[in-house]
C-alpha cells in the first residue's frame, strides 16, 4: 500500500492540528494504520494506532487523552486530531499500514510508511 500524511504545520501552544493520512493500493479496511512521530535528533516513537479488527484505538502515554485516531473506511483515510498542542510535540509524525494486529505500536510491526508531514509548536 501507498500512504500520504498531510495536515502538518505551525501553531501556538494549546491548539489543535488534524493530520490526515491517505491509503491507495491495498484493502484499506483489511489494514492496522499507525501513527508514529519522529523529534529532531531523537528515535522514531510511537503515538496511536487503529486496528482494522478493533473500532478502539491505542495510544502513547504522553498523547492519551489529548489525541484521537479515527478512521473512515468509506475515504480510506485515518485521521490524527491534536489537541491542547505542546512544544514537545513537535515532530515529523508519519503513518504506517500493517496487517498485523499485535506488535503495532512499534516501528517493526509495519511494512509501508508515508513521507511524514512536519508539525511544529511554538511556546
Amino acid at each position: 500500500v501507498q500512504l500520504q500524511a498531510s495536515g502538518g504545520g505551525l501553531v501556538q501552544a494549546g491548539g489543535s492540528l488534524k493530520l490526515s493520512c491517505a491509503v491507495s493500493g491495498g484493502t484499506f479496511s483489511w489494514h492496522t494504520i499507525g501513527w508514529f512521530r519522529q523529534a529532531p535528533g531523537k528515535e522514531r516513537m510511537f503515538v496511536g494506532v487503529t486496528r482494522w479488527n478493533d473500532e478502539t484505538p491505542s495510544y502513547a502515554d504522553s498523547v492519551k487523552g489529548r489525541f484521537t485516531v479515527s478512521r473512515d473506511n468509506a475515504k480510506n483515510t485515518v485521521h490524527l486530531q491534536m489537541n491542547s498542542l505542546k512544544p514537545e510535540d513537535t515532530a515529523v509524525h508519519y503513518c504506517a499500514a500493517t496487517r498485523n494486529i499485535v506488535e503495532v505500536t512499534t516501528e517493526r510491526g509495519y511494512g509501508s510508511w508515508g513521507q511524514g508531514t512536519l508539525v511544529t509548536v511554538s511556546s
